[in-house]
Order: C-alpha cells, then sequence, then structure tokens
C-alpha cells in the first residue's frame, strides 16, 4: 500500500519523460499530499497531446470528482458556453487543474459535500503533476482560471483582480490569466461577471491567430 510521500509532493511519483497516458496511470496512485484519503479518485487533465490551448483550474469539483473528468460540473458547462462564443474549440484544448484531487468539508448534515479551496502547500505539492502536462503538450498558450491556477502557474504574488486579460510569460509559456468560470456562476450580477470571461477568452482567441 503506497504511503504519501514525506517530502510533500507529487515529484516522486511523476515518471521522467512519459506521455499523458503513463502521466494519467501513475497519478491515478499519486500520494503526495493528504488530499487522495477522502477523494474518490484522481482527476487528471484531458484533452489532445498537441493542443496549442492548455486551460488550468483550481480543482476538481464534486461532479468531477465522482465522474473522473474535468470540467464537466456547472462550471464546465459554462466554460463550454464561452469557449464556443469566443470561437475557441472545446476538442482541441487541453483541461487540467492545479490540484488533481477534490478537497472539499461537509454540511452539517454530513452528506453534501461543499469545495474547499487548496491550500498553498497543496498546491506546491501537486504542481509538478501540472509541470509535466505543459512539458508534454507545449500549448502555445496557457489559460489560468481563476487565482490558485494563476499562482501555481505565475508565482504567488499575482493577483488576477489587476493583470486578467493581459499577456504574461512564465515557464516558457505564454499565459493569460482569468477568473474561474465558478465565480461567473456565484457572481451577483452574472451577466456582467460573464460579459468580462468571455471579453478575457475572446483575447486568447486573438493571441492563438
Amino acid at each position: 500500500m503506497a504511503t504519501t510521500s514525506r517530502t510533500g509532493s507529487a515529484a516522486p511519483f511523476v515518471p521522467e519523460g512519459a506521455d499523458l497516458a503513463a502521466l494519467r496511470r501513475a497519478a491515478a496512485g499519486c500520494r503526495g499530499c493528504h488530499l487522495y484519503e477522502d477523494a474518490t479518485q484522481t482527476v487528471f487533465g484531458a484533452g489532445p497531446e498537441d493542443a496549442r490551448l492548455v486551460c488550468v483550474g483550481e480543482q476538481p469539483g464534486d461532479v468531477e470528482d465522482r465522474r473522473g473528468e474535468p470540467f464537466v460540473g456547472p462550471a464546465g458547462k459554462l466554460l463550454d458556453k464561452a469557449l464556443a462564443e469566443a470561437d475557441l474549440d472545446r476538442e482541441g484544448v487541453y483541461l487540467t487543474n492545479a490540484v488533481k484531487h477534490f478537497k472539499f468539508t461537509l454540511d452539517a448534515r454530513g452528506k453534501r459535500r461543499i469545495h474547499k479551496s487548496p491550500v498553498r502547500g497543496e498546491v506546491t505539492a501537486c504542481v509538478p503533476w501540472l509541470h509535466a502536462e505543459l512539458a508534454r503538450v507545449e500549448p502555445d498558450l496557457v489559460v489560468c482560471l481563476g487565482a490558485t491556477a494563476a499562482k501555481a502557474v505565475l508565482g504567488n504574488d499575482f493577483k488576477v483582480t489587476e493583470r486578467r486579460g493581459r499577456l504574461e510569460r512564465a515557464g516558457g509559456h505564454d499565459v493569460i490569466a482569468t477568473v474561474h468560470p465558478s465565480s461567473v456562476l456565484r457572481a451577483p450580477d452574472r451577466d456582467e461577471a460573464y460579459r468580462g470571461f468571455l471579453a478575457d477568452l475572446r483575447v486568447v482567441r486573438e493571441h492563438l491567430g
């Protein structure tokens, strides 16, 4: 039985030079941090290995955790809509998360699983998987969806509220950060939040050419 990494990192579980299929298989047994203990399964990235665009979110949600696929819940449906309106084909996008296991707390009745944001140490522990994905896909552009993804890719001091929609450079990749689609769903004025999100994705479309 595998035990949690003593280094608090997924790095010992990441096979060097592996393709995405091998990385996905290896990630299923990752014990780089404690989040695997309560999650149903690892939710690895999905999409073509030669994708020009990689979208990185925070972590899988309840639906993703149960199905084992990224961005298939309510936020994923909104992302689908926005990608289509921005003329970005989701089938050609590689979708993943900074953290591969669902972190949650239970409601007062102990039945409903409520999303809980990962802390910095959990993101740091999991980021070797993201680095391996980006190294394999070699996209033309990385889109960070939300603060957790942006900090994982662009550094802990990065603020999405101040620099969203701008072209950045990190780790040898062109990067644009925007909000997470789940924040659009929670926004007091959802229509306005969606327009801003769509505007950022249209910047992505322009950059890809």
